[in-house]
């Protein structure tokens, strides 16, 4: 006996494990996705249950997944320079004042993170 075969009527390939054709499924990439992207998955998950049903099953939730990966990251660096600038944060501070550059970076990615979360993630 073969220790593969295909069935062209229905397009499986099959592998021959002891006395017996299983057919041999290939389990979907999981995305390539930062933080942002596992963030709105589980919200898809859990809250968007149709939204998500619909994205599985037409093959193109890992691609939804990674481009609202890549547009949160995206969102999430410019606002950060932005709050940089406006509140006056430089090299010099850091190398100068390392808790508080420490400090205040920590409050604006807490902060850019939030702005991401409701406007790109959470809608």
């Amino acid at each position: 006996m073969k220790k593969f075969i295909h069935d062209k009527t229905n397009g499986l390939d099959y592998e021959l494990v002891g006395d017996h054709y299983l057919p041999r499924f290939k389990a979907p990439e999981s995305p390539k996705v930062g933080r942002f992207g596992l963030m709105y998955l589980d919200y898809l998950r859990n809250h968007k249950k149709v939204t998500y049903s619909g994205l599985l099953l037409s093959g193109k939730l890992n691609e939804h997944i990674e481009d609202i990966d890549c547009q949160a990251e995206e969102m999430f660096s410019q606002l950060v320079e932005q709050m940089k600038r406006a509140e006056g944060i430089t090299e010099q501070l850091k190398s100068t004042d390392q808790m508080k550059w420490v400090g205040i970076m920590n409050n604006i990615s807490s902060c850019a993170e939030e702005i991401v979360k409701s406007e790109v993630l959470f809608v």
